[in-house]
């Protein structure tokens, strides 16, 4: 959710363009208007607003998936009426929601036996779903501790400084110390090594990330597990694993299914995946699964029975929509093992041609791999022209691509990249144009005068468009960069 804020103060109306057929006086932006407006009209002057928004598909900074089938969309749209939180009322939805657990559960490799239910639940995303298990970890660690009658009010997380932001805000809400083994050029995941090195006993659980957002790489969980399987011995804790697969669990096992990185590692307890990223659903769907009920706290799991019956639920939130759900299953079923690895071997192809022609211009350094998430992330090899990879962001906009750049986090801020993201309807046609249109961009900027060549003493001509785009993308490096020191030195709740 973004903080709500008023763009501007003087335009206090929308004004609707074919909706003046239905409606001519302008409605208040930011009040509710007096009276109602004809259905026509209020769909006319949200649809003409919409306009100006991106085009999904061409939105290469998300993971998220943009296109599904038309019969899955039919069931989506049946489905939207449908809270889910209401199994009584709902208890095919639910029915549908403990397969998916199952299935992915499997598809993990969870230690089940022949009848036995896998332990998971549905979330909105692997945001929540990271929140929840946590929480998990949190409260299995303080109830040890009680035990014990040691200390339990210090908990800590060790994790990568390439932890996506919803691992800060567990730490900042749930009071949980985040410790982050900071990155190095060349290095943009988490050192197994040096995570185990900083492992205490106050650690509730080594976070492992399957899928960078950053560049895509999979960090090494078996090298992670086998280390800390060493120092548990020696140490006599039993600090366990939670691996984040939002990006990767629906890769690597289709992909790479003799990577171990799942539950045959014995410390692996937990594992989220989002539905909304590459388990091909519409945002906003996630996963999380544990290893057993063990490695659940009972008294994190709520009963309540005033919807109709005895319902048991560990969620942040209460309501929420069934659609995701059943989309979810309809994938499941519909792709099968074997459409799935299709779809994943798809995306990768595609991912390896635009790695292929960004190599052959000879500008730039690839900076993801050829393991991991169907990604390309690069850099400039060389910024002596006096120009960077914040304007090749800005001005790949004229074609209607939206590629995000980006600076590393510590120890690696020095290092700027761009991101092109491969999803199912990202196809090979368009990683061919969007290399194409790269290097224009690139032709267009060297045409233009080196950055510290734009302030003159004396009177200049007028600046070509280009060139106010230079300067605006310039400002906009300047107050990213600014702001991302400030947020580093900021202390942390701990």
């Amino acid at each position: 959710m973004v903080l709500s804020r008023i763009a501007s103060q003087s335009d206090v109306s929308v004004h609707s363009t074919f909706a003046s057929r239905y409606v001519r006086e302008p409605l208040p932006r930011y009040k509710m208007p007096e009276n109602s407006i004809p259905k026509e009209a209020a769909f006319q002057i949200i649809n003409d607003e919409l306009m100006l928004d991106g085009k999904p598909r061409l939105n290469l900074a998300s993971f998220v998936t943009t296109w599904m089938e038309p019969e899955c969309d039919k069931l989506i749209m049946d489905s939207m009426n449908k809270n889910y939180v209401d199994m009584d009322e709902y208890p095919v939805t639910t029915e549908l929601q403990n397969r998916c657990v199952n299935m992915i559960a499997h598809l993990f490799n969870a230690p089940l036996g022949e009848a036995e239910a896998a332990v998971g639940v549905g979330t909105v995303g692997s945001s929540e779903a990271i929140m929840l298990a946590g929480l998990a970890f949190k409260r299995k660690w303080q109830n040890k501790r009680k035990a014990q009658g040691l200390p339990y009010n210090n908990p800590n997380i060790v994790t990568g400084a390439n932890v996506q932001v919803c691992w800060e805000k567990f730490a900042r809400y749930f009071e949980v110390e985040l410790k982050e083994v900071k990155l190095r050029e060349d290095y943009y995941v988490m050192d197994p090594e040096k995570a185990v090195e900083m492992v205490d006993e106050n650690t509730i659980c080594v976070a492992a990330i399957l899928g960078s957002t950053l560049n895509g790489e999979f960090e090494d969980v078996k090298l992670l597990n086998d280390l800390l399987l060493e120092k548990n011995k020696a140490t006599g804790w039993d600090t366990p694993i939670h691996v984040d697969a939002a990006s990767g669990g629906f890769i690597a096992p289709f992909l790479w299914p003799e990577l171990e990185w799942d539950f045959r590692l014995p410390l692996v307890k937990s594992i989220n995946v989002s539905g909304h990223k590459y388990g091909l659903v519409y945002a906003g769907v996630g996963w999380n699964i544990w290893r057993s009920k063990e490695d659940l706290p009972e008294e994190l799991i709520f009963h309540i029975n005033y919807l109709g019956a005895d319902q048991p639920t560990f969620t942040l939130n209460f309501s929420k929509g069934s659609s995701q759900i059943i989309a979810q299953y309809y994938q499941l079923i519909r792709l099968g093992y074997e459409g799935y690895r299709n779809v994943m071997d798809n995306c990768h192809q595609n991912a390896m041609v635009l790695r292929k022609g960004l190599e052959e211009t000879g500008r730039f350094k690839i900076v993801s791999k050829e393991v991991g998430v169907p990604l390309v992330a690069f850099s400039l090899k060389d910024n002596s022209s006096g120009h960077d990879e914040f304007e090749i962001a800005e001005m790949l906009r004229r074609f209607g691509w939206i590629v995000p750049a980006y600076t590393m986090p510590a120890d690696a801020a020095h290092v700027t990249v761009l991101r092109v993201v491969i999803r199912e309807d990202f196809s090979r046609a368009l990683a061919e144009r969007l290399v194409l249109d790269i290097i224009k961009v690139l032709h267009d900027l060297d045409a233009l005068p080196p950055s510290h060549h734009k302030h003159q003493e004396t009177p200049s001509p007028k600046k070509s468009d280009l060139e106010i785009q230079r300067e605006t993308v310039a400002c906009w490096k300047k107050f990213v960069l600014s702001n991302k020191s400030v947020a580093a030195n900021k202390n942390k709740i701990c």
